[in-house]
């Protein structure tokens, strides 16, 4: 059996658990960086899993040399953001009127996750264990004790679970955790429009379900449909072509006819709260640590702010241990306002725009409508946003 000592251990290196380790490369901390299902090389097929990386998330993966790294030719910015209600409210946002270069830019899960993989092969400070498996982790007085699937014994102060709504870590520490499923699942498609769709991302909250069209580059756009059960099966079970038509229809053809580019698929919705974000020894970051509904298109720019907090905190520690768990609840501190007040906006919209009462359903759309015609509102909604 071979034990190995680090500062800290890192499990899951998703977006969120490789921009951690990123973020540490230059603060002298010694890192091993645990992965299961290290990301395959991308293809020149796009990606049905997508994100919008909001300004300061790209801020972030620029100063860790990532950004610049990925390819631009597959980068979608967005110039403005048209919503639309149930019974025809408008919330309309453009970069311009806010005085910002863009609002977001939609990429491709899985080129983000190569860039960020790739930007580790040379960390000097880190250590891969590339498709490695946990088999067991406890904590003591004086840190934590994760035994590999091959017999490998990791110690350290400090260790990071990044490992996904599932999360194996948080279990293993006993950390109480409420998921609420939505009975929803979120699907996902890539279609090339007939017209140009000038880089403005749409969006319709529909009596049942709720419609997302993100623009992506070569006027190819990305679809998010959260809905229900029995329509989930209909969309993953339509030809190409029918399911382009539907897709076409649902938004009013906004962008003329619809081809589908690559696969359908689809995911289930749900939000989970997390009781703790630490204790002695463990810190949760990303999915682990929180998830949202995608209505907001917020959830990766969540976790990584998350990453970006919790490694400053590090970085800051002062004389601290970095296990330490006054430390640690520096990080829970400044992150747990922002977590819940995604999870109650997006949680709130999602009820409410399935109500069926009608003073809420007009409500709902007066309320758009209102806000569309407060520029300070709309500004501040942006502003929380573009972190």
């Amino acid at each position: 059996m071979t034990a190995q000592t680090y500062d800290v251990v890192i499990v899951g290196a998703g977006i969120v658990g490789a921009a951690f380790a990123a973020a540490l490369r230059d603060s002298g901390l010694k890192l091993a960086l645990v992965e299961a299902h290290p990301p395959a090389p991308p293809t020149d097929d796009w990606d049905a899993r997508i994100y919008a990386i909001s300004p300061g998330s790209a801020a972030f993966l620029e100063s860790m040399g990532v950004w610049q790294t990925l390819d631009q030719s597959r980068i979608g910015p967005v110039y403005g953001m048209s919503i639309r209600g149930d019974s025809g409210a408008e919330l309309e946002f453009d970069a311009y009127r806010t005085g910002v270069p863009q609002l977001a830019w939609i990429m491709e899960s899985g080129r983000i996750q190569h860039g960020l993989w790739a930007a580790l092969q040379d960390q000097a400070n880190l250590t891969l264990f590339a498709g490695a498996s946990c088999a067991e982790l406890a904590w003591s007085a004086s840190g934590a004790r994760l035994a590999l699937a091959d017999g490998t014994v990791l110690h350290s102060k400090l260790v990071v679970a990044a490992d996904g709504g599932k999360s194996w870590v948080r279990a293993q520490a006993g950390i109480d955790s409420r998921r609420e499923d939505y009975l929803q699942s979120g699907v996902v498609a890539n279609f090339v429009a007939e017209k140009a769709h000038r880089g403005i991302a749409r969006q319709w909250f529909r009596e049942e379900n709720v419609l997302a069209w993100l623009p992506l580059p070569q006027n190819h756009v990305s679809m998010v449909w959260s809905t229900d059960a029995a329509h989930t099966e209909a969309l993953l079970a339509a030809s190409p072509e029918q399911l382009a038509d539907e897709v076409a229809r649902a938004g009013g053809h906004a962008l003329g006819k619809l081809r589908q580019v690559g696969r359908t698929a689809a995911f289930p919705l749900s939000i989970n709260r997390v009781s703790s974000l630490v204790q002695h020894g463990l810190a949760l970051i990303g999915d682990a640590a929180h998830g949202v509904h995608p209505l907001a298109g917020q959830g990766v720019n969540l976790g990584l702010r998350d990453a970006r907090e919790l490694a400053q905190v590090l970085q800051h520690r002062g004389a601290a241990d970095c296990g330490d768990l006054a430390l640690l609840r520096r990080y829970e501190r400044a992150r747990r306002g922002d977590i819940v007040a995604m999870q109650t906006v997006t949680d709130s919209l999602h009820h409410l725009f399935r109500s069926k009462n009608p003073l809420l359903m007009k409500l709902r759309n007066v309320g758009m409508d209102f806000t569309n015609q407060l520029n300070p509102i709309k500004a501040w909604l942006i502003r929380q946003a573009l972190g």
